[in-house]
């Protein structure tokens, strides 16, 4: 109950004196680095954009209009960081330059007081913070825009990672989000671009991501379920989670030790091979991707850790990609026809997966990726960005009516974080060369021989309970026609034996109708 009564004090709507106040200081952020500017620079005309600089004839910006939307964006707050790092995934949506700058976001949040987390964590378990805890380290190690890192120990003295939300972030979002919303409607309608940049579902894509973020629960399965997947492996490492302290809006998992994997000297003088490490980031990249079709698509550097036996270590498990087996197939089927310049291949790939209308042409598509991918061919393929080129191609697709899929986003995302990390690591990592040979083991595993012994041993467990009931179903196959048809007869009888009877009772109704009229007649005329 005091856990309800606290988040319930938290999340109370704001007032509508506090939207204004916060919608005019969006609005006076925007004056003060020129954003409103972007937007008048979209008339053809020009003559709205010289009106607008005599009205606000003071103002000079020595800044590309990329830093200014940066800048404005870390001026707002947390959550408008968080947009605008969301945003820098949507190349196929912005221009390059401003893609570029809001990459460069960084999620530097002050903490939030420590009184207010031992309050909430002690109205979550309901006990003081060293009831629950042998040991609690007031001292936040990580600070993000909807959460905190504590280290603690729990009473068996296992060492953990408590991470817990921003005491009312829930409203604060709510609140900015509200507002992002009415700024996309606004945009749509004022401004000519507005459409095909499609604000409103930018918006409702960021919604989603956030509320993600906010169940700490969904994070922790992610966590749970990524470990997993990678119980056995050489490469990758994942803490595990400690259910039995964790909530919506606390998540408790074992604490790693490891080297941010930025921090490139300190992993050389640790021994660590960078060549191998950054080799290994790709096979963890595809593994995730073309076996499990379930990936970790937030891999910034801040996110990624090496453990001292050379190990990755993953953190942060709030924001999951995953594929089926259609967009597995459709992607390797892609890259593997980049290999061999197979233009046609990917043209087809994309009508057959049905993300281009089936009307197009495939000839006039097959020329347009070759337009795009022909130039990067001339470039020995170490120089050659993977991500990039598949970024290239989604826009190529979109002039074709393609529609963007937010799981190719989410993926093209973690590919240019993969490959910028790679290629930190090893400035000679040719990532092409690195991925063919694993993706043509996984078409061979799909496609090949070995798809079929796989597919005969993942059935032969129901070998045995369906192989005895074979010649009873082969019997009724045979015999459920006949047994159709014997009570479609039967059926049929029955509905005409019940029409006659039906037809009796109207022709009896009819005579005694008649009857009674001609009695009244009768009488009439008597």
């Amino acid at each position: 109950m005091r856990a309800f009564r606290l988040k319930s004090l938290l999340c109370r709507p704001p007032t509508a004196a506090v939207r204004l106040f916060r919608l005019a200081k969006i609005i006076t952020v925007g004056l003060r680095f020129g954003l409103d500017q972007m937007v008048l620079n979209a008339d053809a005309s020009g003559r709205l954009l010289k009106l607008w600089q005599i009205v606000f004839f003071w103002r000079r910006f020595r800044e590309s209009r990329a830093v200014r939307l940066r800048r404005a964006l870390e001026s707002l707050g947390p959550i408008f960081v968080k947009f605008g790092q969301m945003l820098s995934t949507r190349r196929d949506l912005l221009p390059p330059d401003i893609a570029d700058e809001l990459a460069l976001l960084q999620d530097r949040v002050p903490p939030f007081p420590i009184e207010l987390a031992l309050k909430y964590l002690e109205g979550f378990y309901e006990k003081p913070i060293d009831e629950v805890f042998r040991n609690f380290d007031r001292t936040p190690i990580a600070s993000a825009s909807v959460a905190q890192v504590h280290f603690a120990e729990l009473p068996d003295g296992t060492d953990v990672a408590v991470k817990v939300l921003r005491p009312g972030i829930e409203r604060i979002i709510a609140h900015d989000l509200a507002l992002m919303e009415t700024a996309a409607i606004l945009l749509e309608k004022v401004w000519v671009e507005g459409r095909r940049l499609k604000p409103r579902e930018v918006v409702a894509e960021f919604t989603k991501y956030l509320n993600d973020e906010l169940d700490l629960m969904r994070e922790a399965s992610n966590c749970s379920q990524l470990r997993r997947n990678f119980s056995d492996s050489e490469l990758l490492v994942v803490p595990e989670v400690y259910w039995d302290w964790c909530g919506k809006s606390v998540m408790v998992m074992e604490r790693m030790h490891g080297i941010p994997i930025s921090q490139i000297e300190a992993l050389k003088a640790q021994g660590t091979d960078l060549s191998a490490l950054s080799r290994a980031g790709v096979e963890i990249f595809f593994t995730q991707v073309f076996r499990d079709g379930f990936f970790h698509a937030d891999m910034h550097p801040g996110n990624i850790f090496v453990h001292r036996d050379g190990r990755y270590i993953a953190l942060d498990f709030g924001i999951m990609g995953t594929l089926n087996e259609e967009d597995k197939n459709y992607l390797a089927q892609n890259f593997l026809a980049f290999f061999k310049r197979d233009y046609r291949r990917v043209a087809l790939a994309h009508i057959e997966a049905g993300w281009v209308p089936a009307k197009t042409r495939v000839d006039e598509f097959e020329a347009a990726i070759r337009t795009v991918c022909e130039p990067i061919f001339d470039k020995p393929l170490k120089d050659i960005s993977f991500g990039k080129t598949l970024l290239r191609l989604f826009q190529t697709a979109r002039r074709f009516e393609m529609e963007v899929q937010p799981q190719l986003v989410l993926l093209q995302k973690t590919l240019l974080n993969i490959e910028g990390l790679g290629r930190q690591l090893d400035p000679e990592l040719d990532l092409w060369k690195t991925a063919k040979p694993f993706l043509e083991r996984w078409m061979n595993e799909q496609m090949g021989w070995r798809a079929l012994v796989q597919g005969v041993k993942d059935e032969a467990p129901t070998w045995a309970a369906t192989l005895p009931q074979l010649p009873r179903l082969v019997h009724k196959a045979l015999t459920e026609p006949e047994r159709q048809q014997r009570l479609h007869r039967e059926e049929m009888a029955r509905l005409e034996a019940g029409q006659r009877k039906h037809n009796r009772l109207l022709t009896f109704i009819g005579v005694l109708l008649v009857a009674l009229v001609g009695l009244e007649i009768y009488r009439f005329l008597t």
